[in-house]
C-alpha cells in the first residue's frame, strides 16, 4: 500500500470511529436501566461555578412517556441534550442500553444515531420547502418508492398529509410542531427526545397531538423524553415524571404518585399550586406538625361564617370549569377550588376547612 493510500486510510478510520456510535474503549455494564443517568453534572462556565445539571441520577424506562418537568432555567433542557450526547459533561455518565453515549469529543457529529431530538425553535426545519420535502429529505434515494410511502405514512399518522404542498413558511407553529416531529420519527428511531413540544400549539389541538404520540408509544414501543415547564401538558401523558430545581433532581416518579404524595415543596407547588404552610402557620387551621405542611387547593373547603371568622374572602378569580377562591387572615393566605359559583362575596368573613394535607 503507497504511502498516500495508507495515510487515505488512516484518515478514513479514524473518521469512521469519530462518528461510531460506541466510545472507544467502553465497554458494556450489564443490568442497568434502558437509559442510566449517574452522578452527570454539567456547567456552561469553565469554572463550573454554576450547575447547570447537578450530580443528576435517574433511570428511564423503554417504551414509556418520561417527562422531565421544572421552572425556566431549571436545567431541563440542558439535561436533555445530554442524554443526547450534545454537550460534553463535567463528570458522570449517560448509558444506553449499558453503553456511554457518545459526545462531541467522540464523534464528528454529535447526538446518538438511536435518538432524535426535536428542538422548539424548529432550526431544522427548511423554510422555503414544503412539508413533504421537509420529512422525505431524510430518507436515502436508494427506493423512491419505499421513500414515497413512509413520507406518505408519517405524515398521515401525524394528520398533516393534507399540508403535504404547503410550505413551512406558510403553517402555524403547531403545524410545523408537528413536521418536526415526522422527521425525527421517519427514521424508526428508539428514543425520541422532545423540547417544549406543546409549547406552539393551541390548545384545541394540544390534546389530539398528545394522544397522537401516545399512541405511537404503544404501537412502536418507542420511548420518549420530552421537556415541558407546564405539568398540566403533561400530567396525562407521561408515565415518568422528573421534577427539577436549579440544576438538580428532586423527585421522580409516576405522575399520581408525585401529585398525591409529593416528598418536597417544590413538586406540590410545580404540579398542584398547593398552599405551603410552616408548622407555625398550620395552627391557624387548626394543623398541627413539625415540618412543613401541604395542601392541595381542592383540598380546602371554604364556607360562610356562621359568626365574626378568622378569614376574609378577598378574591374570587374564574378559571373556566372551576373558580379560585382567595381567603386571608392577618398571618395567612389561602388558595381553594370551587366547582360551583359561590354566593359569598369578596370581603366576607368565612370559615376554613381541610379536608386533607402532608407533613413533609
Amino acid at each position: 500500500m503507497s504511502r498516500i493510500n495508507t495515510f487515505g486510510f488512516f484518515i478514513l478510520q479514524n473518521m469512521l470511529q469519530s462518528s461510531c456510535q460506541y466510545v472507544p474503549f467502553d465497554k458494556e455494564v450489564q443490568g442497568l436501566p434502558y437509559i442510566h443517568v449517574e452522578n452527570l453534572s454539567f456547567s456552561f462556565s469553565e469554572r463550573a461555578e454554576y450547575l447547570a445539571v447537578s450530580q443528576a441520577n435517574l433511570s428511564i424506562q423503554e417504551g414509556k412517556i418520561t417527562a422531565i418537568i421544572g421552572e425556566s432555567g431549571s436545567g431541563k433542557s440542558t439535561l436533555l441534550r445530554l442524554i443526547y450526547g450534545l454537550l460534553e459533561p463535567l463528570s458522570g455518565e449517560v448509558r444506553y442500553k449499558g453503553w456511554l453515549v457518545p459526545t462531541r469529543k467522540d464523534k464528528l457529529i454529535p447526538g446518538h444515531q438511536d435518538m432524535k431530538l426535536v428542538s422548539q425553535g424548529f432550526d431544522d426545519l427548511n423554510t422555503f420547502a414544503n412539508v413533504w420535502d421537509n420529512v422525505a429529505s431524510q430518507l436515502p434515494n436508494t427506493n423512491i418508492e419505499a421513500k414515497q410511502n413512509k413520507t406518505s405514512a408519517i405524515l398521515k399518522r401525524l394528520r398533516i398529509d393534507h399540508l403535504a404542498k404547503k410550505r413551512i413558511a406558510d403553517i402555524s407553529g403547531g403545524e410545523k410542531q408537528r413536521v418536526a416531529i415526522c422527521r425525527a420519527l421517519v427514521n424508526d428511531p428508539q428514543v425520541l427526545l422532545m423540547d417544549e413540544p406543546f409549547n406552539q400549539v393551541d390548545a384545541s389541538f394540544r390534546d389530539t397531538l398528545q394522544q397522537d404520540i401516545k399512541q405511537i408509544v404503544m404501537d412502536t414501543g418507542l420511548t420518549i423524553i420530552l421537556v415541558s415547564h407546564d405539568p398540566t401538558e403533561v400530567l396525562a401523558l407521561a408515565d415518568d415524571l422528573i421534577v427539577m430545581k436549579d440544576g438538580q433532581i428532586l423527585d421522580q416518579g409516576h405522575p399520581r404518585e408525585l401529585y398525591d404524595r409529593p416528598t418536597n415543596p417544590y413538586t406540590a407547588l410545580l404540579l398542584a399550586k398547593s398552599n405551603i404552610l410552616s408548622s407555625e402557620a398550620g395552627k391557624a387551621v387548626h394543623i398541627h406538625s413539625d415540618s412543613t405542611i401541604i395542601i392541595h387547593q381542592e383540598w380546602v373547603s371554604i364556607l360562610p361564617a356562621d359568626t365574626e371568622g378568622d378569614f376574609k374572602l378577598i378574591d374570587i378569580r374564574f378559571r373556566g370549569f372551576y373558580y379560585e377562591l382567595v381567603v386571608a387572615s392577618p398571618d395567612l393566605q389561602l388558595h381553594a377550588i370551587s366547582t360551583t359559583p359561590t354566593s359569598m362575596q369578596i370581603g366576607e368573613d368565612v370559615s376554613v376547612k381541610i379536608e386533607k394535607y402532608i407533613s413533609l
